[in-house]
């Protein structure tokens, strides 16, 4: 009998470069009947396992297995399933193919008894999650080629599993990319050979691959060939938070172990208009069943122009037992010569003592550049604000945190005398964000003025690197001005920044310190709070102001959801306004 001990799992990457499951070819059974009052938990893993051949000298290199199961419903709390669960691995078809070894787990306690592994482990957390880890490596005396299948059940009381089946596999075709040796540091408009080279370093032929080639928002790949498929450019979609753009290309053939291959077209990555920050994102698979799914969605079109096509290179002077697919993929970053202009803006309220006004404020991106930190996920941009003299915030977006005057930590909330928001990871050329305030008056105070400031993250560095423009990083937000100077129209060198335009919508702020994204439920800009009149209007922009900044228009605020987190502010009450200026005017 073999015990393996609980221990923590390893981190796994959950940025934006994780989610985007290139290669991952899982399978997830279902079809289990169950009572109407029994959860029904799903489990899952990879459909097929291959591992290296058992070596003629040495100990055989580990394949890793991971099984995992799914919690369809997070409950009215989110909390899981709390009980005690037993999961079982059929190890009988796997009998002189493999070997399943002690590799840890994700908190499991497993044992192994012979054609048998017990795992034991308390509760199943809402959505997918690890059971367990293992390691899979051949059977001392298996034929390359031979197969089997192992298969996993789960019990616990109140719930039924889907049981789970994956093949394994000794030997197969293992393809590994070349890294391009690209110039990393570029200019708009600058285009680079992208040569996709990889090498089948397995024991047979893959039948079909299928080149994945992914790319952030301000790559392009200008060419368009008729056996590729390709997905709407990235941030054209209003809720595409990650700005990933797709191609998916099928070459049919027989590619050969021990053979190198190289694109027999041309093939080009180009900075764009938008390039800052950027990545490239090039694999390749066996073409099969899953790939086949992953070209299935109704955003991609078949390009129209000629064949992609690959031909036979050089062949490998050395043949690595290597079957792990994580050397199926590459990663390119690049950082692009460009900027981003960031404009706060601000606006004016008006109101007497006791009364409640919305001050909405808020920033844009006027590029040329997106700005995205897909390596890190945090935040591109914190939003400033400064509450006005003889005002009180009494409802303020779920996004934002109350600080203290000098921007230290602050228990209470409401009543705070300043607020920082964060943004997303990601801000593309053209978003705007309004954050609405609901500001209760305790004193009126002629010509009170907020600040409204869009700076880096830290407060330590306050500085936007990518910004040539700093001058307009701040505006006001004035409460009872008298309409003289400095008051008022807030100014702006980009004209209007009124809501309700007609280009595409894009959002910039939220989740990126676990909060939830969104804003509170304000109202209109003008109306009647707690029985007491109010209103509020935002400062007009224009090329002759004098100020600093913008403002916000009072009216046409287009209210989006961007993601989970602002789903979940949406639940609590809150919704995030965003609103975006018409592309057309940055093209």
């Amino acid at each position: 009998m073999t015990r393996m001990s609980p221990r923590t799992a390893p981190l796994r990457t959950t940025g934006a470069l994780a989610v985007t499951g290139l290669l991952a070819a899982g399978s997830l059974a279902v079809g289990v009947p169950a009572h109407a009052a029994d959860l029904v938990f799903t489990l899952g893993g990879p459909a097929e396992t291959a591992v290296r051949p058992y070596p003629a000298t040495g100990s055989p290199l580990p394949t890793s297995l991971g099984i995992t199961v799914h919690h369809p419903d997070t409950g009215q709390e989110g909390t899981g399933y709390e009980g005690e669960v037993t999961y079982t691995l059929d190890l009988g078809g796997i009998e002189g193919v493999a070997v399943l070894s002690p590799a840890g787990g994700t908190g499991a306690d497993c044992e192994t008894d012979g054609a048998t592994a017990v795992c034991h482990r308390h509760g199943v957390r809402p959505g997918l999650g690890g059971v367990a880890d293992f390691a899979l490596t051949a059977a001392e005396g298996s034929a390359d080629g031979a197969t089997g299948t192992i298969e996993v059940t789960g019990s616990a009381d109140g719930a039924v599993f889907a049981p789970f089946t994956t093949r394994v596999t000794v030997g197969g075709p293992d393809l590994v990319m070349k890294r391009l040796p690209f110039e990393r540091r570029l200019r708009p408009g600058d285009a680079q050979p992208a040569p996709i080279t990889f090498s089948n370093r397995g024991t047979r032929a893959a039948d079909g691959v299928l080149l994945t080639l992914r790319y952030s928002r301000g790559l392009e790949i200008p060419e368009r060939y008729g056996n590729c498929v390709y997905d709407a450019e990235a941030g054209e979609e209003p809720f595409d938070a990650f700005a990933w753009s797709t191609a998916l290309c099928s070459v049919e053939g027989s590619f050969e172990p021990g053979a190198t291959y190289t694109l027999g077209v041309p093939l080009s990555v180009k900075a764009g208009p938008h390039a800052y920050d950027d990545t490239f994102v090039y694999g390749v698979a066996e073409d099969g069943p899953a790939p086949t799914a992953q070209r299935a969605g109704a955003a991609f079109r078949r390009g129209t122009g000629p064949e992609l096509t690959l031909r036979k290179a050089t062949a490998v002077a050395t043949r690595g037992a290597d079957l792990d697919p994580s050397d199926n993929q590459r990663e390119a970053d690049f950082r692009t010569e460009n900027t981003a202009d960031f404009v706060a803006l601000g606006g004016t309220g008006t109101g007497a003592a006791g009364e409640r006004v919305t001050a909405r404020i808020g920033y844009r991106n006027d590029g040329p550049a997106w700005i995205g930190h897909l390596r890190s996920g945090e935040s591109v941009a914190t939003l400033d604000f400064t509450v006005p003299e003889g005002a009180e915030v009494t409802a303020k977006p779920p996004s934002c945190r109350g600080v203290t005057a000098g921007g230290g930590h602050r228990e209470e909330q409401l009543g705070a005398p300043r607020y920082v928001c964060d943004s997303s990871m990601t801000v593309r050329d053209g978003a705007q964000a309004a954050l609405p305030f609901e500001l209760k008056i305790t004193e009126a105070v002629q010509d009170a003025v907020g600040t409204v400031r869009v700076r880096g993250p830290r407060l330590s560095a306050p500085g936007l690197p990518f910004d040539p423009e700093p001058a307009n990083n701040t505006a006001l937000w004035v409460l009872n001005g008298d309409g003289g100077p400095g008051t008022g129209d807030t100014g702006g060198t980009k004209g209007s920044t009124g809501g309700g335009s007609n280009g595409s919508n894009d959002g910039s702020t939220g989740g990126s310190t676990g909060q939830d994204t969104g804003a509170d439920t304000a109202g209109s800009a003008s109306g009647t709070t707690g029985g007491a009149s109010s209103s509020v209007t935002a400062g007009t922009t224009g090329a002759g102001s004098s100020g600093t900044g913008g403002a916000l228009a009072s009216t046409g605020t287009v209210v989006l959801t961007l993601s989970g987190g602002a789903a979940a502010a949406l639940v609590a009450g809150g919704v995030l306004y965003v609103t975006a200026r018409r592309r057309a005017s940055h093209r």
